[in-house]
């Protein structure tokens, strides 16, 4: 059996009264081709019912968002109260611009394989509730016992410098530890570990630079200790917990991408807990005991360690378009897809002249679909080829494969119409 024939691509016309062949199903496992018709989607019955199991998943992901929403809440009801509604509102007015800047960068990072918008919810609800309640409730008890351990050092240092690396990277990272065991299916590898620990992050620090803000809203320095607290904050370091628990995240995604037995998830988390306090404390405590001029720290420390950080990402996501092009070379070995629809997948020139043309003709939105489903497909065939995928990975394999036709269809169908 031969390849069919690829669809109108960018920059060509469907022939008149001339449609691509569709559905050539043969399956990549071993064994005879089989329609994919003789196989249930992954998480339904026969007649098309969600299956207990895929139910009870979606179940518990709702029931951890309202969980994560109504903690959230709680701690807006405490703010305000601390704060005073005039106050919040404008110490959320500040606090929206480092995190813009946050999200816009985790989205970049999130190009290639974008994450489900539930998980990234529940991640940044889990960050700016859960998290800082955490640190709330335990964080004065946890810097007395080391108060009392460390015997003569001051609470001042205590706090900024031991108690909150421990304690906060801690609370963030146990959200991501649950979006690992809870979204398997999405939870891929290292660059996934980074967008979500770097949403929880972002999410804290919202809410943490709140309350700074409000600390210097009503200290004696007024509004100017407001704009120096903004500035250093808000402008210098806004990706500093993304940092913190992204380091928590990649180790966490390599330990996803070797294996996804719990035991392996939580010696990754308590492995990724490592830098990622390490981190916290060298940021805390560089101007105590390293250096005593900002600047000197922030040009000799900070600053590199960001662009270290951007290299790290860089080389993460180029091994994550390398996956995604091996994994789905071999559906187009199969016949699964055509050489070109693998350069509008895989390729990122490819995929940019996919959607350009694809908008031309009425088709964007398929597009979309096509490349993402593609590109969630090579991810769950790297997790069957690795041999580590998860219980409905084989179906859930299927079950993409039908959703890439149906968009391969819907593209074909508007380019149809737009051409005749």
């Amino acid at each position: 059996m031969t390849p069919r024939r690829a669809p109108t691509g960018p920059g060509s016309q469907l022939p008149p009264n001339v449609r691509p062949p569709l559905g050539m199903w043969q399956q990549v496992h071993a064994g005879p081709p089989v329609p994919p018709a003789a196989h249930p989607s992954a998480g339904l019955d026969s007649a098309g019912r969600k299956r207990p199991s895929a139910l009870g998943s979606t179940v518990a992901n709702v029931l951890l968002l309202l969980v994560a929403a109504l903690v959230l809440g709680g701690v807006a009801v405490l703010v305000t109260a601390q704060l005073g509604t005039a106050a919040l509102i404008v110490c959320a007015a500040l606090a929206l611009v480092p995190l813009v800047i946050c999200l816009v960068g985790i989205r970049w990072v999130d190009r290639w394989d974008p994450e489900p918008r539930g998980a990234l919810a529940f991640a940044f609800l889990w960050g700016a509730g859960m998290s800082v309640a955490v640190t709330l409730l335990i964080g004065p008890t946890v810097t007395a016992l080391l108060s009392a351990g460390l015997d003569g050092a001051s609470p001042a240092v205590v706090g900024p410098v031991f108690q909150a690396p421990l304690v906060e990277e801690a609370a963030k990272g146990l959200g991501v530890l649950i979006l690992a065991i809870s979204r398997r299916s999405h939870f891929d590898g290292p660059v996934d570990g980074i967008v979500y620990a770097g949403t929880v992050a972002a999410g804290f620090a919202f809410t943490e630079n709140v309350l700074y803000f409000g600390s210097a809203l009503t200290d004696p320095a007024g509004l100017g200790g407001l704009a120096t607290v903004f500035v250093m904050r808000g402008l210098f370091s806004p990706f500093a917990h993304v940092m913190f628990t992204g380091a928590l995240g990649l180790v966490l995604g390599l330990a996803v991408a070797k294996g996804r037995g719990k035991g392996r998830l939580v010696g990754g988390f308590l492995l990724g807990l490592l830098p990622a306090i390490a981190g916290h404390m060298l940021w805390n405590g560089g101007l105590v005991v390293l250096f005593t001029d900002f600047f000197s720290f922030y040009l000799l420390v900070q600053v590199p360690l960001f662009l270290v950080v951007i290299a790290v990402v860089l080389w993460l996501r180029r091994a994550e378009r390398a996956v995604t092009y091996q994994r789905l070379a071999e559906y187009a070995g199969a016949g699964w897809l055509t050489s070109q629809e693998l350069e509008m997948v895989a390729a990122p020139r490819g995929r940019s002249s996919a959607l350009a043309w694809a908008r031309s003709v009425g088709a964007g939105p398929a597009m979309k679909r096509f490349i993402s489903t593609g590109v969630r497909l090579s991810f769950v065939r790297q997790r069957l080829r690795a041999g580590h995928a998860a219980r409905l990975d084989s179906q859930l394999e299927v079950q993409l494969l039908h959703e890439l036709d149906d968009s391969r269809r819907q593209i074909i169908t508007a380019a149809s119409a737009r051409r005749f």
